[in-house]
């Protein structure tokens, strides 16, 4: 479990570095989770360490949502302020979203002849 875990920290350093040196506007760890993605598949999927690390990293992902908690209540006055514009940024970006996904998983699913069952 250490080893899967400080492969998952070293992906995203790497992708932290690649992001400042490079001044991209795509955050370090979206660059590090990119590259461990090839990686894992160049090496034909993950071993049992990286899947029983990554399970458990999932099993606490509500931790994950105390920082952003906080700043929202930190920024309570603000977000009061500027509710319409945040409410419309959320609903906009939840039906974009939906769209792309239901448009990629229509692109990539298997044809079918006939009617479904």
């Amino acid at each position: 479990m250490l080893a899967a875990l400080t492969q998952l920290l070293l992906f995203q350093l790497i992708g932290e570095i690649i992001a400042r040196s490079f001044g991209l506007p795509i955050p370090g760890p979206v660059i590090g989770m990119a590259l461990m993605f090839l990686f894992l598949v160049l090496r034909g999927g993950p071993d049992e360490g990286t899947k029983t690390t990554a399970n458990t990293l999932l099993q606490h992902l509500s931790l994950m949502f105390v920082p952003a908690g906080t700043g929202v209540m930190l920024h309570f006055q603000r977000m009061a302020d500027e509710w319409l514009p945040i409410t419309a940024a959320l609903l906009g970006s939840t039906f974009i979203a939906m769209a792309v996904t239901a448009l990629v998983l229509k692109a990539l699913s298997p044809k079918t002849g006939g009617e479904q069952a």
